[in-house]
């Protein structure tokens, strides 16, 4: 009974090391009292209760949006998120079950080679399992640490891996012989002064003349936004903002910030706001639904106003709310939520980058950005990256901050600015380092201003993706096992 509440609380504990805490170390003590508690009871309960206390806590902003805009009360809301939040967590629990089936007998080799690759995998099947949920990810923790100096070389995975490794190796010192806490300790100091060395190296480089930007967070409530009244306000206010800083080279509306269709609305305003940003070679990306005819459904996009025409079309839809799998299964039960469901398409002729003006940009839109491998497919040609969302769906919750630090791990891992644009906040410019040079107040109605640089260069990350990680991941845990047999081996 001890081991599974150790277990619970570690995991609640965990959830410190993300934004808006911050306190990374977390991410390492964490892990490490659950290999510990491995050590002496691997079992598929001790991983399921660590990941319940990790994910119990750090991802309940899901049943705000549920209780908030679906209008079931409170139990409803609230069973659906523990759903949520149990057949993540057994994911965790497969951890524990795989370090019980596979685990040497020497500890060493667990906390080294096993349990780490084992971990990290797990994360990686996180990250594409039913469209993919990699949040909380432990890599994510290390933004301002200086583990994140692996990132540019194999990704967030690789942070992750760092991160578990430390934790392998911190309880290595303090349980085994005086020899092998020695060469532990070192491996811990070379390890994390390896990853600070890596955040001093320049992956790219700078061209071309300093581009001003404006991130127009407009601040309308969710629970208003889509109603048909409005509209025309909605509009004013983003086209009188955009107007009072069209000094801008580059000015952006958030996710969806058009709470209408672009095809009804071109002739009328968008058109001649064309005109007017033309007449001051200023360039407008704006978020809004594209009807799709061909396919009987819409699209959530990006479209670029200025200089050119450019459209972006979301590619990673969210299962549920942008569109419905498996619907004669699920249809009945999703029509029990009032929250809209958009039957988005996708768009057949997809491209990672789009053209506007002089600027070639990364687009992703809300979730996208939490997916690395499919953000480095706007690399080398992106001179920058934006990201747009509209997270007014989760309230004053961890979810905001979550996502920025996400945002800045993405920025990170291929050496480019990031413009993230929000309609409630956090709006921010982050620098091809990962760090934050501006940022919104949440819940209000702001307007960003800076200046980035577009970049050329490629990291090594850009180049090879989640490839180079698997194949470390493993091959460690193949040594890992090796060693395993060969110990049973020797005892027959």
């Amino acid at each position: 009974m001890i081991p599974a509440i150790i277990a619970f609380l570690t995991g609640v504990s965990t959830t410190l090391a993300f934004a808006p805490f911050s306190l990374f170390p977390m991410a390492i003590i964490g892990p490490a009292i659950l290999f510990w508690l491995l050590l002496k009871q691997p079992c598929f309960h001790i991983g399921f209760l660590y990941g319940l206390g990790l994910m119990g806590s750090g991802i309940s902003w899901l049943y705000v949006s549920v209780e908030q805009f679906g209008n079931l009360g409170t139990f409803i809301p609230a069973l659906f998120t523990f759903a949520f939040i149990a057949f993540v967590a057994q994911l965790y629990g497969l951890f524990g079950w795989l370090c019980q089936h596979l685990g040497s007998r020497l500890a060493i080799h667990n906390l080294l080679l096993i349990y780490p690759a084992l971990w990290v995998l797990i994360e990686w099947c996180r990250s594409w399992l039913l469209t993919g949920f990699p949040w909380l990810s432990v890599g994510y923790s290390q933004i301002d640490s200086p583990l994140a100096g692996f990132a540019p070389i194999l990704g967030l995975l690789s942070v992750s891996w760092a991160v578990v490794l430390s934790a392998g190796l911190l309880i290595t010192v303090l349980t085994t012989s005086p020899k092998i806490r020695a060469a532990s300790l070192l491996g811990l100091v070379l390890l994390w002064a390896t990853g600070e060395a890596l955040r001093s190296v320049e992956w790219s480089s700078s061209h071309g003349k300093p581009i001003k930007v404006a991130l127009i967070q407009g601040n309308i409530p969710q629970k208003i936004k889509w109603n048909p009244e409005q509209l025309m306000p909605t509009l004013q206010l983003f086209s009188d903002l955009t107007m009072q800083h069209k000094d801008a080279d580059l000015i952006i509306w958030p996710e969806t910030a058009v709470p209408g269709l672009f095809s009804q609305l071109d002739a009328e305003f968008f058109k001649p706001l064309e005109l007017l940003l033309q007449e001051s070679n200023s360039n407008l990306l704006l978020g809004v639904v594209l009807l799709d005819k061909e396919r009987q459904g819409y699209q959530n996009a990006m479209v670029g106003l200025g200089a050119n025409r450019a459209f972006y079309t979301k590619q990673h839809l969210v299962p549920f709310t942008e569109y419905l799998p498996l619907k004669p299964l699920f249809g009945p039960i999703v029509e029990l939520f009032s929250i809209p469901m958009s039957n988005f398409t996708l768009h057949p002729n997809w491209q990672p980058t789009i053209k506007l003006g002089e600027y070639t940009i990364g687009m992703s839109i809300c979730y996208e950005d939490a997916f690395g491998a499919e953000m480095i497919r706007a690399l080398p040609e992106a001179d920058f990256l934006v990201n747009t969302s509209n997270d007014a769906w989760f309230g004053d919750s961890l979810a905001p901050h979550q996502h920025l630090e996400i945002a800045r791990m993405r920025a990170l891992e291929v050496g480019r600015y990031l413009l993230r644009g929000t309609n409630t906040g956090i709006s921010a410019i982050i620098g091809p380092q990962g760090e934050i040079l501006h940022h919104s107040p949440l819940f209000e109605e702001h307007v960003l201003r800076g200046e980035i640089r577009p970049m050329s260069g490629q990291t090594p990350y850009s180049y090879i993706g989640n490839w180079g990680i698997l194949l470390l991941l493993i091959s460690t845990l193949s040594c890992g096992l090796l060693f395993s047999y060969k110990l049973k081996q020797g005892e027959k």
